[in-house]
């Protein structure tokens, strides 16, 4: 291994691969990714605690009658509670005659209740005003859950709505037996004629995650080069090597090195968090729905709901992903990692490249912006052009990647990224054969342009 470019890809792997921060991202980053997958089904089994709402419904909208509900006393305090628990919460009324809005301020106060619900009444007991004016108020700045707010939500609007169907002489029943609600779920078709689940909503979730990790991956390494380049240069160890090798096979065996380590740390993690989720999903999680079965938990109920993303996940080409990781993570991070490569052999000091790295790093912040449009609509214009702009396509392309993009459209996404990197590697090395042995003096843009002429 006599070529020197070859010696400095081995040199930069293996002082990189060696230290500690390398073996600890590389474990702590699958058992994240894989986290990322398990933790949302294990939450969604895990039932919440029922949480005991007091109620001042002077109003009498949503108070029990007499065979609704029952007295019950609590600290010599007497509610009214409904004989029927709805969800997982649990409303105790205050009778109005003995209570107003003040006292039950105080007594929810005092109280171990979780949330107090105010339904003031109007002069004419008018729907509209009410609806306007109840309070969902939480204890000690502690805000009440989105979760609680909908499910109140709900409950008041079924009973507003039933009052204003009987107001006009309509039956609520025959109208609720009218309402059909309907989800339609996305299917392709194949070219041998068969119907597969298309699971979009989670493809958008894998298209999402894909772009925010080609982008942590590409900055991290493309930063890792500046910083090296700034370290030898601040340190004059680039003096040495620049007298035995040429400045762009230096740039050149740098940027080689550290993607080898990228590339090396991506197969770890697709290892450890492929062979994580194929434990969990075979042995740990059919035991946990075996158990939910045993107890009576049917398909419809939300825990169960939490496991069947697993299914879903089978159903989706993962190599297609992985390799298209792997190609655009080498393209976005050539081309990056050679603009940084210019930016670090322009300045001495880290602290500088502050004002470089932000106008370079602009079109990956741009595709992750442009990210939720893009997943809205894979295949449309928006998402067509970023994918073929080369600053953006690293990104934009990975995050259509899980919705299989037409073939032709990643090959000529990839043939300009590609000639779009020969170019700035081109003129990157121009900027870095000067800039590699410039001390002591600010760098400006117009002298960077001057060393890209010559």
């Amino acid at each position: 291994m006599n070529s020197p470019i070859l010696l400095i890809i081995q040199r930069e792997f293996l002082s990189r691969i060696r230290k500690k921060s390398f073996l600890l991202i590389t474990i702590l980053g699958p058992l994240a990714f894989a986290a990322l997958l398990i933790i949302p089904g294990i939450v969604a089994s895990i039932p919440e605690h029922q949480k005991n709402i007091i109620v001042l419904d002077e109003s009498a909208l949503l108070r029990p009658t007499p065979d609704e509900g029952k007295i019950e006393y609590t600290d010599n305090i007497a509610f009214i509670v409904p004989n029927e628990v709805r969800d997982d919460y649990r409303l105790k009324f205050l009778i109005p005659l003995e209570h107003d809005l003040t006292s039950a301020k105080e007594l929810f106060m005092n109280s171990e209740f979780d949330a107090f619900l105010y339904i003031p009444t109007g002069e004419n007991w008018d729907p509209d005003w009410i609806k306007n004016n109840i309070k969902l108020i939480g204890k000690n700045k502690e805000v009440p859950s989105i979760k609680m707010a909908q499910f109140m939500d709900r409950v008041l609007e079924d009973r507003l709505n039933t009052i204003k169907l009987r107001t006009n002489g309509v039956d609520p029943d025959i109208v609720r037996q009218s309402l059909t609600q309907v989800q339609v779920e996305s299917w392709t078709l194949d070219d041998q004629g068969n119907i597969h689940r298309s699971a979009t909503r989670t493809k958008m979730a894998l298209g999402y995650i894909s772009g925010v990790l080609i982008y942590f991956f590409i900055f991290f390494y493309a930063v890792m080069v500046m910083r090296g380049i700034i370290e030898e240069k601040s340190n004059r160890i680039v003096e040495v090597i620049i007298s035995s090798v040429r400045p762009f096979q230096l740039m050149m065996g740098k940027i080689l090195g550290i993607g080898a380590v990228g590339i090396l740390q991506f197969i770890i993690w697709v290892l450890l968090s492929g062979g994580t989720y194929l434990i969990v999903s075979n042995f740990v999680f059919p035991n946990l729905l075996a158990q939910q079965a045993a107890a009576g938990i049917g398909p419809g109920n939300v825990g169960s709901q939490g496991f069947q993303i697993f299914d879903i996940l089978r159903e989706i080409d993962f190599s297609q992903i992985i390799w298209g990781f792997l190609f655009y993570f080498f393209g976005g991070y050539f081309l990056y990692s050679s603009l940084f490569a210019a930016v670090g052999s322009a300045i001495d000091r880290e602290a500088e490249s502050q004002q470089y790295i932000l106008p370079v790093t602009i079109p990956m912040l741009i595709a992750l912006v442009t990210a939720a449009n893009i997943i809205q609509d894979p295949n449309g214009p928006l998402a067509f052009w970023m994918s073929m702009i080369p600053f953006t396509a690293p990104i934009s392309m990975m995050i259509r990647m899980p919705f299989y993009p037409p073939l032709w459209e990643v090959f000529l996404s990839g043939a300009i990224l590609i000639a779009t990197f020969f170019v700035i590697v081109f003129l990157s090395g121009r900027i870095y054969r000067t800039g590699i042995l410039m001390y002591g003096k600010k760098v400006t843009l117009k002298e960077m342009y001057k060393w890209l002429r010559h």
